[in-house]
């Protein structure tokens, strides 16, 4: 991830790429070529060059010990997602950004899809969506690159992210799920049930991640009390029925089951309102560096914050040991 990062820093007015560390001094030769300038040979390099905001794209593992010095110095932090493999990293990560004073976003890049964003656009008006029942799959081929964690930390963390930012933040009261360990020594695939319990609104999340699939699909559905929601994030298509647009005729169709009419000659798809939602063109990661240099000029608190990413981790981190309670 880390040539894409330099690649948009690069690319984007008002800023000026001062260099990249990677342990691969080939690499980092490479990419600092390409954009003109400088390779670095460390992270104290990076400081001595009087940086100003860092995108930190290194194993997940490595997170805390390539922030630390930087979070010191009161450079702002673009970290890619999870923010840490533990819970306890993730927390003392935020705490040092907090006693630093040095600001700190978490790359759920998935908020700044255009799909997502679109959803947001499209639900910000009218009655809110209350999410009742969730359904998500994300599934790939093997790509060997994240193999220091598991599916969990690598993909579903995504979708995590999502979930809890639907939920207004809370994570979820109970979580039970599955996984198996086929190509790594972590989970290759698992599925999680999440559930939020809350006054007369319970909501179940049904999260499905593998790493092991032939092909690649990412699909979220989203049942609401007045809206029912499908992303495709492959397709970039998104569809929303909601429930006003039909309410009468769906109380008549009622009244005429409970009739005892015969309804099977209707067509569903014809009683409802379908309404797509409106896909931007937007790279998401240049979306992501744009919304943090935006934070890193005002001051203004980050997309994604420390405490988002921090519950995304201690999440993941809960259901991990879910799959171990289950599997044994």
């Amino acid at each position: 991830m880390g040539r894409h990062h330099a690649r948009v820093y690069a690319d984007l007015e008002g800023c000026d790429l001062i260099g990249v560390v990677d342990a691969d001094a080939e690499r980092a030769g490479q990419i600092a070529d390409r954009h003109e300038c400088r390779a670095m040979d460390s992270v104290r390099a990076l400081i001595d060059a009087g940086v100003q905001a860092v995108s930190i794209a290194v194993p997940t593992t490595a997170h805390a010990e390539v922030a630390g010095p930087l979070l010191e110095h009161g450079i702002a932090c673009l970290i890619e997602k999870p923010l840490a493999q533990t819970a306890e990293s993730a927390r003392e990560i935020r705490d040092l950004a907090t006693s630093a004073g040095a600001l700190l976003m978490v790359g759920h890049i998935e908020r700044f899809n255009p799909i997502m964003l679109a959803m947001q656009r499209a639900t910000r008006d009218g009655e809110p969506i209350v999410p009742r029942f969730m359904e998500i799959h994300r599934v790939s081929p093997m790509t060997f690159r994240s193999v220091d964690i598991g599916v969990v930390m690598d993909m579903m963390i995504h979708d995590l992210d999502v979930v809890l930012m639907l939920m207004d933040g809370a994570e979820p009261d109970e979580i039970q799920a599955a996984g198996v360990a086929l190509i790594t020594e972590h989970e290759d695939v698992c599925n999680a049930r999440l559930t939020w319990r809350r006054p007369g609104a319970t909501c179940v999340a049904n999260i499905t991640a593998s790493r092991l699939a032939l092909k690649t699909e990412r699909v979220t559905r989203i049942t609401g009390e007045n809206a029912y929601i499908k992303l495709d994030y492959a397709a970039k298509k998104g569809t929303i029925i909601r429930r006003t647009a039909n309410e009468i005729q769906m109380r008549e169709i009622a009244e005429q089951i409970r009739g005892g009419a015969d309804l099977t000659s209707l067509d569903w798809s014809e009683l409802v309102n379908i309404e797509p939602l409106e896909i931007g063109d937007g790279e998401p990661i240049v979306m992501e560096i744009k919304a943090f240099l935006e934070c890193v000029r005002t001051g203004h608190r980050p997309w994604i914050d420390a405490e988002a990413g921090l519950a995304n981790v201690r999440t993941a981190q809960r259901i991990v040991r879910a799959i171990k309670e289950t599997m044994g």
